[in-house]
């Protein structure tokens, strides 16, 4: 099969296959990946309401099975929900490697600091952390905690709350940082 040779050696995110392919079956066709260890979520389309078609879609694990005329927002709903997934999980690994990195290029004291501070936030980015608790935890003089306090206030990063606590400026923090990446 020429698909599967493309396939092994492509990147394919999502397969929409109708359920007869000529004189082909888009049925056997995903059992036939998954049976060769091949695991990429799949859409099926049919002009077909068979109640067959149907039960061997949910036993191969469709995504969906969309029954033509395909309404476009339904595909898209679909795509959505299998995409949306694989981007934020690559945008994880991606986040977490550039900390990574930075971490090992960045041998200060600060770098432990950002990390406790995002380690210390709540989902709305606030942290309630005084000096002395980062003092604590991490081998840092008062007056370098201050500054890099102080560098990211100024630069509208870190805003300070009332009772010892701060919030971060995810809005400011994306913009600053796509700002650096176009220089």
């Amino acid at each position: 099969m020429h698909i599967y040779k493309v396939l092994k050696e492509k990147h394919i995110d999502v397969i929409i296959s109708d359920i007869l392919i000529g004189d082909k079956n888009g049925l056997e066709f995903i059992s036939f990946l998954k049976q060769n260890g091949i695991e990429i979520p799949f859409i099926l389309t049919t002009a077909y309401t068979e109640t067959d078609y149907l039960l061997d879609a949910i036993k191969l694990k469709a995504v969906n099975y969309l029954v033509k005329p395909i309404k476009i927002k339904e595909l898209l709903d679909s795509l959505y929900e299998i995409l949306l997934p694989k981007y934020q999980e690559k945008e994880l690994i991606n986040s977490t490697l550039l900390f990574k990195i930075a971490s090992v290029i960045c041998e200060s004291k600060q770098l432990e600091v950002i990390k406790m501070i995002v380690k210390n936030m709540d989902e709305e980015f606030t942290f309630a952390l005084s000096y002395n608790d980062i003092m604590d935890e991490i081998n840092i003089s008062k007056p370098t905690l201050i500054k890099l306090f102080k560098e990211l206030q100024d630069k509208e990063v870190l805003q300070k709350l009332p009772k010892r606590k701060y919030k971060i400026n995810v809005n400011k923090l994306d913009e600053l940082f796509i700002h650096s990446n176009l220089k």
